[in-house]
């Protein structure tokens, strides 16, 4: 199972920041000490072109971020300082999820360990997001030819305005979006469907209903699923609102996993948001979350 990183660029944040960026490095030792993979299942994410983003987002927003003369206004939204490091790290991102999608045509199933930046827009970026890996990656493969039509299961607790701005009108692609109905954004961009959590949910309810709308998804006979597969839904989560148990996590991902594996779909991960406290229960998700893709994909 190949899964690409990018945590060797990181960027310098403010005490008391409440992005924990050291869970991307945690998730990588965390997969080599638990012998989930090997270090040779690890390659380092490359950098996508900074030209070929006019895929997905405006050349002028691009240009303005690359150049580092982005609307301080934009750069609130996106909650990080703008730095050449923040531009390289965004970069890599979106490479390692363009690299995870190909590889998982090939393999079945690959993954970022980050990435499932959602709410990057086509002209700005918001929420800790940048630029929108998976809609880059969605738009080459369509474009491409690679694949006929994608779907987006993307369960992390905040709904992705991002992707359904950028793709929702595209009948080639499928986004589904199960995510707190009081949660950030609290402006939301339709989805194909959108499930709206109230506040609380747990594990039961939460995967009853993701099975039930799975077979409307399989009836779309995507080429690939692109699974963002957020731990924020997590009871630990500072940012989540669910009272999801590490034990519901497993089951939601065992559900996706068992449901792509019976129809043959090939899955692309990517890491989504997770703000727990403490931070190691966002890195045991992310782990679990791997280790059984690869136990039931690989």
């Amino acid at each position: 199972m190949t899964v690409f990183y990018s945590d060797t660029y990181t960027i310098p944040l403010p005490d008391g920041h409440k992005f924990p960026m050291v869970k991307y490095r945690m998730i990588r030792d965390a997969l080599l000490e638990r012998n989930i993979l090997t270090i040779d299942e690890l390659r380092e994410s490359p950098l996508f072109p900074a030209s070929e983003l006019r895929l997905a987002h405006d050349p002028a927003y691009v240009e303005h971020v690359c150049n580092l003369t982005l609307d301080p206004k934009i750069v609130r939204r996106i909650g990080f300082p703008l730095t050449e490091g923040l531009v390289t790290r965004s970069l890599a991102t979106v490479g390692g999820a363009v690299a995870a999608s190909e590889i998982a045509l090939e393999d079945g199933i690959s993954g970022n360990l980050a990435g499932g930046t959602h709410h990057a827009l086509y002209d700005a970026g918001e929420g800790f997001c940048v630029f929108n890996d998976i809609a880059v990656a969605s738009l080459r493969l369509l474009n491409a030819r690679k694949v006929h039509r994608v779907a987006i299961i993307d369960v992390d607790v905040h709904q992705g305005n991002g992707n359904s701005a950028i793709l929702g009108d595209l009948p080639q692609v499928y986004i589904f979006s199960m995510h707190g109905k009081k949660n950030y954004p609290f402006i939301k961009v339709p989805s194909t469907i959108d499930i709206e959590l109230e506040d609380g949910v747990c594990d039961d309810e939460y995967c009853t209903t993701l099975i039930a709308h799975l077979p409307a998804i399989a009836e779309f006979k995507p080429d690939i699923i692109f699974y963002l597969g957020g731990s924020d839904p997590l009871h630990t989560d500072s940012l989540g609102r669910l009272s999801l148990t590490m034990k519901g996590l497993e089951d939601r991902d065992r559900i996706v996993f068992e449901w792509a594996k019976h129809h043959g779909f090939p899955v692309s991960l990517a890491l989504g948001g997770g703000y727990s406290k403490p931070i190691q229960h966002t890195v045991d998700a992310h782990v679990q979350t791997f280790a059984l893709a690869k136990k039931l994909l690989a």
